[in-house]
């Protein structure tokens, strides 16, 4: 069987590892935070002790794909996120599978964010492998790294940061908030992340707890790793317009607590500071929610992969090229440009502000 479509980059140099915290929950906690006062500063302390307990620098400075180093307070950046499918019965660490994928592109002249989210079935080069395989399979032969190069090859773009989470953080995240208000799609029945216990989940508008979340977010019973993706960054804009409120001030303890028990960074607490800047815009924190378009597909094996649409992804290597300002490899890029910019003025971004 031929390739699914033919690489356009050179292959990267094997990079060391890069960890940062999952700023979509981190952000509204910074916007506190910083206040200096009351209740903040006891949170500004702890959070400071919390994240830098959680740095780790394993030595990759850059990406292949800068030519210099970036600073989210001065540069465009991008964060990979990382949902491994990890519990305690499982206990895979660097050898499980992701089960989540979502790279953002913040733009800090717009204060803007797209979120794009790639099938975890997804048919790409994984440069640790020197073959091709499904994507979510990087992190089994060489964990975060081996997934930012995958990813860096597939859609020609630098990934300057990531955060690796499992889903007990996300669960415990979602509780701290008392859950969030979600429109599940159908009813479904799976194992929760403990792999023991049982999920049932009825169609509707309904408030979810940790648990539920993390089921509706991960099923694809009754469609696609399409919907799925979509699903899931709905799910995290919800988290975080209830993490905005301020009703939920005085659960930022418990979600700092969710968060450093569950992830490590490269990220410096310094660093992480410049990001509240992005929930200074007069529009709100504002999201544009992107998909990968593809089919699906069966290898000669009989093993089911995700082909992505080779001229659909040109199209989102330009998108995500022009959003982080650095030069646009794809061939398609003139005349997405133009649909994009179209596209943009007839949609209205998911935005949160602080004075909900």
């Amino acid at each position: 069987m031929s390739s699914p479509y033919q690489r356009t980059g050179r292959r990267r140099k094997k990079t060391q590892k890069r960890r940062i915290v999952f700023f979509t929950l981190v952000l509204p906690l910074l916007l506190v935070l910083f206040t200096g006062a009351g209740y903040g500063a006891f949170l500004y302390k702890k959070a400071e002790t919390v994240l830098s307990e959680s740095y780790m620098n394993d030595g990759r400075e850059k990406s292949a794909l800068r030519d210099a180093d970036v600073h989210p307070l001065e540069d465009n950046v991008s964060i990979l996120f990382m949902g491994i499918d990890d519990n305690l019965k499982r206990n895979y660490g660097d050898n499980t599978r992701t089960d989540a994928l979502i790279l953002a592109t913040l733009n800090i002249k717009d204060k803007t964010i797209k979120m794009l989210s790639i099938p975890r079935d997804t048919y790409a080069y994984i440069p640790a492998e020197d073959d091709y395989n499904r994507i979510n399979h990087a992190h089994v032969v060489g964990g975060p790294t081996a997934t930012i190069e995958s990813v860096e090859e597939l859609l020609d773009v630098p990934v300057d940061y990531y955060v690796r989470m499992n889903f007990y953080a996300f669960v415990d995240v979602v509780d701290a908030l008392n859950g969030i208000k979600f429109d599940v799609p159908y009813e479904f029945r799976v194992k929760d992340s403990s792999d023991v216990h049982y999920v049932n989940m009825e169609p509707g508008v309904q408030v979810l707890n940790g648990q539920e979340a993390l089921a509706v977010a991960r099923t694809r019973m009754n469609d696609s790793d399409i919907e799925r993706g979509k699903r899931q960054q709905q799910i995290l804009q919800k988290v975080v317009k209830k993490a905005l409120s301020v009703n939920s001030v005085t659960k930022y303890d418990e979600i700092l607590e969710a968060i450093g028990e569950n992830l490590r960074t490269d990220m410096t607490f310094s660093e992480m500071k410049s990001l509240i800047d992005y929930g200074k815009n007069d529009k709100g924190l504002s999201y544009e929610s992107l998909t990968l378009p593809g089919t699906d597909d069966f290898l000669n094996s009989g093993a089911y992969i995700y082909r992505a649409d080779e001229t659909e992804l040109e199209v989102i290597k330009g998108k995500l090229q022009r959003h982080l300002g650095i030069e646009t490899s794809s061939s398609y890029s003139d005349e997405e440009n133009s649909s994009t910019e179209s596209e943009e003025s007839d949609t209205e971004d998911e935005s949160y502000s602080t004075g909900e």
